[in-house]
């Protein structure tokens, strides 16, 4: 099976070894996802906000990789403050409410800047034929 990758270009994916999703048959996987922009927080101080960004730009990769939203089966979401889980919800729910996909979230102590408050995973599984990619 072909492996098709994509990647955001960022100096750490060769340094780490990790790509930013991952499409094998029909399967998506998108790695952990920040709401940062050319290497800055957008959103700042604003879960909500953080959350749709990241939400749009997983959109935007798995359209990459020939899928969509509405493949989506599984979310994680890992925040730095449980107690902004509605507004982390209401965005989630915002792409996914008629989709439902499982869900996970999680307190974590830490992400990768101070600023950022939350980090999403993704796995889609292509089951409409007219979305799949040439093998």
């Amino acid at each position: 099976m072909d492996r098709k990758t994509v990647s955001t270009g960022s100096p750490w994916e060769p340094v780490v070894g990790y790509s930013r999703a991952i499409r094998v048959g029909n399967t998506i996987e998108v790695a952990g996802t920040t709401a940062m922009k050319n290497g800055e927080v957008v959103g700042k101080n604003n879960a909500y906000m953080q959350t749709k960004w990241i939400l749009q730009q997983i959109e935007e990769t798995l359209q990459q990789l020939g899928a969509g939203m509405k493949d989506v089966v599984r979310t994680r979401m890992f925040v730095t403050d449980i107690s902004g889980w509605e507004e982390i919800g209401r965005a989630h729910g915002e792409f996914f409410k008629d989709i439902r996909p499982v869900a996970t979230m999680v307190e974590v102590k830490a992400l990768i800047d101070p600023d950022l408050l939350i980090e999403i995973e993704a796995q889609a599984i292509v089951t409409d034929e007219d979305a799949r990619l040439e093998e």
